[in-house]
């Protein structure tokens, strides 16, 4: 006896929704072979019925109220796609789940906030809640990550999580331009929103992060306690040192085991030229594991647009009608560990530090006293005046004019930088406020 098709309701046709209906339906033959049953829309809901989403809907059955459409005895299946922590999509999610339907979503913030409580109610009740398009878009590292690796001890997972933030660093590195340039490019490609802070901030790849963190490290999540900075006060200068110093900077999620704990950070970065991840430029995000069986992964792809995450959704709903129910973190949520979060001030690792400093005698011996005080060792360290700046004018080759100077430091904790910067700061030897980026080595 044949099964009877797998019935899904779409809640969301902006982009994603939209490009997901078109997949399904061209698709329909290959999805049906890989499942085992046929893969059938019967119910969509969104707010506006009149626009014009380039496929006909009159085929499936229209509900102004996603809830309605999550309760509904028309799907087995509910794709919730339309966004934000709270409010209807959390309703419908749990609504899914209580009336026992599978979900599929590619709601990052909302598992970000709740996951651990939808999970555990989606195992009660037996049902999928599945999510491989919150985190990266078309890459298939929640899969990747639950399934492929579970012979694997990860030991770190990082990466460019955000293609808004990867484009304009991309830019700003290729073309010289300055950071309110690139973002007005982005904006106007349609790459980021009218109001950027989401992305620019960083708060989109931390809900990215916190998904990868539990995922990886089997520990409930916590994406209260991610580190967050974004890229609002890079600037030319750094990707210029950055580059002339053997790295390129990106915006990182990054997440690993120390023996203070899990770190979880999302941070402008410097990485090595020669690193796989330094080579991903534009709208293309990448997710790299540091593993002891496989050593290194990289996975690269789109992470963001309508075809590629709608491929992710259409692949979740395909394994969701095959059959397949995982545990939503890899694990029962009950055993999901509580592990110790390290704090950030207990971070060790490399960094850049550009220093504005005024072009006197002394001055950058000053700053070295104050970073040997704290016990920082320094690689490097380099001061250039600026182009076009005037010939110094004291009988030690000195300008007194405000001059970059930058360091690169061996591994020193995060406290003990700060240390060093106040006393630095206190010291008056700085006419602006320093610029820290962390390196990420191989």
């Amino acid at each position: 006896m044949q099964a009877h098709p797998f019935r899904v309701g779409v809640a969301g046709l902006g982009t994603v929704g939209a490009a997901a209906l078109k997949i399904i339906a061209r698709q329909d033959n290959a999805l049906t072979e890989r499942a085992g049953r046929a893969i059938r829309v019967t119910a969509v809901s969104a707010r506006d019925r009149s626009r014009d989403r380039g496929h006909d809907l009159s085929r499936y059955r229209w509900f102004d109220d996603p809830v309605a459409l999550a309760r509904s005895d028309e799907v087995d299946c509910v794709v919730e796609l339309m966004g934000g922590a709270d409010g209807p999509a959390k309703a419908v999610v749990e609504t899914a789940i209580e009336h026992g339907k599978h979900v599929v979503t590619a709601n990052k913030a909302l598992l970000a906030r709740h996951g651990l409580d939808l999970a555990r109610r989606a195992e009660e009740r037996g049902v999928a809640l599945a999510f491989e398009a919150s985190a990266a878009g078309g890459i298939p590292v929640v899969k990747t990550l639950r399934e492929a690796l579970a012979g694997n001890r990860i030991t770190r997972i990082y990466g460019i999580l955000n293609g808004t933030c990867n484009y304009i660093l991309s830019r700003m590195e290729s073309d010289g331009l300055d950071f309110a340039t690139c973002l007005a490019a982005a904006q106007k490609l349609g790459y980021a929103e009218a109001d950027p802070t989401f992305d620019i901030g960083g708060f989109d790849t931390a809900h990215k992060l916190a998904l990868l963190t539990s995922l990886a490290f089997g520990t409930e999540i916590d994406a209260q306690s991610i580190y967050v900075e974004g890229i609002e006060k890079i600037t030319p200068l750094d990707l210029k040192m950055a580059d002339e110093l053997g790295f390129r900077i990106k915006l990182l999620g990054v997440a690993e085991r120390s023996e203070a704990g899990i770190e979880q950070r999302v941070h402008p970065t410097m990485v090595p030229k020669s690193s796989a991840i330094a080579q991903v430029m534009g709208v293309t995000n990448a997710v790299t594991i540091d593993a002891d069986a496989v050593r290194e992964l990289t996975l690269i792809g789109p992470g963001a647009g309508g075809d590629a995450t709608a491929s992710a959704v259409v692949s979740d709903i395909a394994d969701v009608a095959s059959g397949t129910v995982s545990p939503p973190f890899g694990r029962p949520t009950a055993r999901l560990d509580k592990a110790e979060r390290a704090p950030m001030q207990r971070h060790e690792g490399g960094y850049y530090i550009r220093l504005t400093v005024h072009d006197r005698l002394g001055v950058a011996a000053g700053v070295a006293s104050r970073m040997a005080e704290a016990r920082i060792s320094i690689e490097s360290i380099v001061q250039k005046r600026p182009a076009g700046s005037l010939p110094p004018s004291d009988k030690h080759g000195r300008s007194g004019d405000p001059v970059p100077l930058v360091l690169i430091t061996y591994a020193a904790t995060e406290a003990a930088i700060r240390e060093a910067l106040e006393k630095i700061a206190g010291d008056g030897l700085v006419s602006e406020e320093p610029q820290v980026i962390r390196i990420e080595r191989e």
